[in-house]
């Protein structure tokens, strides 16, 4: 039986799902307050209504946070295969502390339940949020210097110290897989990460960005983990990134995908400066909480670019153009938005 960490996210439904269609026998870890429906939803998009439910019914669920010992351990009873999906994923810097216990502590008890479990493999799913440039190179790979002194964003912080978990898990002899995936376009989450690039054009988004960073589908990602956890490739990091792209490239996409206005004003540096000098007195005065640090909006106008090679030639992986991706992922958007 295979275990799935944060079934109920972007990447654990799809990748439920393609386990599911693939013959395997499944079981899902969700948290208090998560919306299992979401998961038939998903599946709704590629399948029947009634395929759908009967493949979610397929699926066990057991509720476990990943600080929860005892429940883990119960979802770990007669697994082989792990990929461990679940993360919080936030930019607010008050929650450091969440953060940390999230993804690092819960990633160490993954990795020592799966040690003690004796599972076959186990696959992570990280972020390239994780990942240095190199001295003297100009585009992010594998190869790569975890550099303590530069800024990273507490979410990146949280995602390295997880993936020194999973590394020592290497060390004990257990078989590991790191994802690294870029900026993940998906279906199925409208209110949450990319999802929020369809929401917030269709309500009228007028500003763009020039960050530049990777993208990916998340049936790419879901596909490259497969084919790295089925391969006899043990203890590697692959990037999952499709395109290099800027977002204000990706928005105007998204407008395409769903017949609605690109955003047509430039975000500049210092619209975004102001905006944290007044989230940093509204702290500081009131007690509001803020959203971004000094440090974090300079980030909204850098530019990142990762190189996919290594998937490609050890995984013989094919990625799919983010225009396509982002065209299918409006069409549910618009189906979804009449329902």
């Amino acid at each position: 039986m295979i275990l799935v960490t944060g079934g109920t996210g972007l990447v654990g439904s799809h990748l439920l799902l393609k386990l599911l269609e693939t013959g395997n026998k499944v079981r899902a870890t969700y948290r208090k307050g998560s919306d299992l429906k979401a998961v038939v939803k998903v599946f709704s998009y590629y399948h029947s209504t009634l395929e759908a439910t009967s493949l979610y019914h397929q699926i066990e669920w057991i509720e476990a946070d990943l600080t929860n010992i005892p429940d883990l351990t119960k979802a770990f009873q007669n697994i082989t295969q792990v990929y461990h999906c679940a993360a919080l994923i936030s930019f607010n810097s008050s929650k450091s502390k969440e953060l940390r216990k999230t993804n690092i502590n819960g990633t160490a008890n993954i990795v020592n339940l799966a040690i003690a479990s004796k599972i076959e493999k186990l696959c992570y799913i990280s972020s390239i949020s994780t990942l240095d440039l190199e001295i003297g190179e100009t585009q992010i790979s594998e190869n790569f210097t975890w550099y303590p002194e530069k800024y990273h964003s507490e979410y990146a912080i949280s995602k390295h110290g997880a993936e020194i978990e999973v590394w020592r898990a290497s060390q004990e002899g257990l078989p590991v897989i790191i994802i690294n995936p870029g900026v993940i376009i998906g279906a199925g989450f409208w209110n949450d990460a990319s999802g929020l690039l369809f929401t917030r054009i269709d309500k009228g988004l007028n500003y763009h960005f020039p960050k530049i960073t990777g993208f990916v589908g998340v049936k790419d990602v879901v596909d490259l983990s497969l084919r790295a956890m089925n391969s006899e490739i043990t203890n590697e990091q692959f990037i999952a990134v499709s395109e290099n792209l800027s977002f204000k490239s990706v928005l105007n996409l998204v407008a395409q995908s769903i017949s609605k206005s690109t955003p047509k004003r430039e975000l500049k540096p210092w619209m975004v400066t102001v905006g944290w000098i007044f989230q940093s007195l509204g702290n500081t005065l009131f007690g509001t909480k803020k959203q971004l640090s000094s440090r974090d909006h300079k980030a909204l106008f850098e530019a990142s670019y990762y190189v996919n090679e290594k998937s490609k030639q050890k995984l013989n992986f094919e990625y799919t153009q983010i225009q396509k991706v982002i065209r299918e992922t409006g069409e549910y958007y618009l189906k979804d938005k009449k329902i």
